[in-house]
């Protein structure tokens, strides 16, 4: 939410939404340095939860070197060295968003060394897939990573920016799968429902992506419009945009709705 204006919280507060899931991301430029990444876990810990607040909404984050960042080895560990001292804040529900952008020899490295500080913390994780012709290889790649470690717990990890092509392979494997929707690329609101026609409507959820390109944070309250208007019963609508996450991030202790 760090890319969003506050009229979004305000938006999503009159939408219902009681909160944010925000994962540690691309600041839409490369940070030069480690001190960057501790300013940013300070400003996701400490300022956004009460931006959230000012409107209601809990504000939940995530930590890590994201996948675009993470080819540069030095940096990546630099900033892996940090979070630990932000893993005890009230509102860090785990380790993330760690994944691949290129599939590169580096980005596995560093994606292996997150999964190993999960697992050394008992942390959950969530998990960035690649986009277009890369998504396919780039997720049979973290799916090998994640099941190599043996002290991670599937239940526990959300595979994100799942497609058609990948949903089953993270499924199948025992982690969540995410579909991440946005109003014109990527997964829309019609496509995204055909995902769970397919693939069932257990260990899934959908999220509303809110970064710095064409994105809309009220996109999941417009898919289960959506999926009224296809006749959904709200016992249905209610367990995909609100049961199925609320399951997810409760198996941390941190998580509670006020």
């Amino acid at each position: 939410m760090v890319s969003r204006t506050t009229s979004d919280y305000e938006a999503l507060a009159y939408a219902g939404c009681k909160a944010v899931n925000e994962p540690a991301f691309w600041a839409g430029f490369d940070r030069s340095s480690g001190d960057g990444f501790y300013d940013y876990f300070r400003q996701i810990t400490e300022y956004e939860p009460k931006r959230a607040a000012k409107f209601c909404i809990d504000h939940y984050c995530w930590l890590c070197i994201n996948p675009k960042e993470a080819e540069d080895v030095g940096l990546a560990r630099e900033v892996i060295s940090i979070i630990p001292n932000f893993i005890p804040a009230d509102n860090v529900l785990g380790i993330g968003e760690i994944g691949l952008n290129k599939n590169s020899k580096n980005e596995l490295l560093i994606l292996e060394e997150h999964i190993q500080l999960a697992a050394d913390h008992d942390q959950m994780i969530l998990v960035h897939t690649p986009h277009l012709e890369d998504k396919l290889k780039g997720t049979k790649l973290i799916v090998d990573a994640l099941n190599n470690q043996s002290k991670i717990d599937p239940s526990k990890v959300i595979i994100d920016h799942v497609e058609e092509h990948t949903a089953n392979i993270v499924l199948s494997n025992g982690y969540w799968a995410g579909m991440t929707l946005y109003p014109e690329s990527k997964v829309t609101h019609n496509r995204a429902i055909d995902m769970l026609e397919m693939f069932g409507d257990e260990n899934v959820w959908l999220n509303s992506a809110c970064d710095w390109g064409i994105s809309d944070p009220l996109s999941v309250p417009k898919a289960a419009l959506e999926m009224r208007r296809r006749g959904y019963d709200d016992e249905y609508i209610d367990k995909i945009v609100y049961k199925n996450p609320v399951k997810f991030m409760s198996q941390s202790g941190k998580f509670k709705l006020h």
